[in-house]
């Protein structure tokens, strides 16, 4: 297949190289989704070629950015149809993954997806950021958190930080201006015990589109105040 051929060319010149079986999963996944998409809104990509490049390879660039060895968890947090954490899980099987998603209809999408798979130490968890950083066995716990979200990046230190275990790291995956996003989330990191560590930089092949990680790094427990009761984050940022 030509699309995968690309795929795992433009993978290995980032050192990240797909066995056969990772290469049948990521089929499997993309008829899945392109299947299930017609039943539900899961996303508006479903031409092959399309969802290896915006989907796939977007999400597996949070490797290019991160030594994934390093992580042994990993919580994706309003994952949508499984991006970045499904690729990740796909490339990367040593990975624990927890994947959180308020609606209920993607999270049973996700465990058919996960069940197909054949995936082991993957868990999809139903319910809002909010009030699932609040359950002791996800709060404070992951070594790493991403989320590959719409939302400013003061609402995402509030959603995400939570999760990351005290010398973890929070990887806020964007689009392509964040200076001014920056500047406001400086408050809500130190109040969520977040360290900006560095911003990388990546523009996506064919299309051209900037990408920016932005790797956080979480230097102590979370104040017990937050996160907040679930919309207060969206409603009113932490920003002064």
């Amino acid at each position: 297949m030509e699309e995968q051929l690309r795929f795992t060319e433009r993978l290995a010149e980032e050192g990240i190289v797909l066995s056969e079986r990772q290469l049948e999963q990521f089929e499997i996944y993309f008829k899945t989704l392109v299947l299930w998409n017609e039943k539900m809104n899961l996303t508006g990509i479903t031409e092959r070629e399309q969802v290896y490049l915006k989907h796939f390879y977007d999400s597996l660039s949070l490797a290019f950015n991160f030594d994934m060895k390093k992580a042994a968890s990993l919580a994706d947090i309003g994952s949508g149809a499984g991006f970045p954490s499904i690729p990740l899980k796909i490339a990367f099987p040593h990975l624990k993954v927890t994947i959180v998603d308020s609606l209920n209809k993607r999270i049973t999408f996700l465990k058919e997806v996960v069940s197909l798979l054949g995936f082991t130490d993957t868990e999809c968890v139903h319910g809002r950021a909010e009030d699932i950083a609040r359950v002791a066995k996800y709060r404070d716990q992951f070594d790493l958190v991403t989320a590959r979200a719409v939302a400013r990046l003061s609402v995402l230190n509030e959603f995400c930080l939570p999760f990351v275990k005290k010398g973890g790291t929070f990887i806020a995956m964007k689009g392509s201006d964040v200076e001014e996003e920056l500047k406001d989330a400086a408050y809500s990191l130190s109040e969520l015990r977040g360290k900006l560590v560095k911003v990388t930089r990546m523009t996506l092949p064919v299309e051209e589109s900037m990408r920016h990680f932005i790797v956080v790094e979480k230097t102590g427990a979370t104040p017990a105040k937050y996160p907040r009761k679930a919309g207060t984050p969206l409603k009113e940022p932490l920003t002064k």
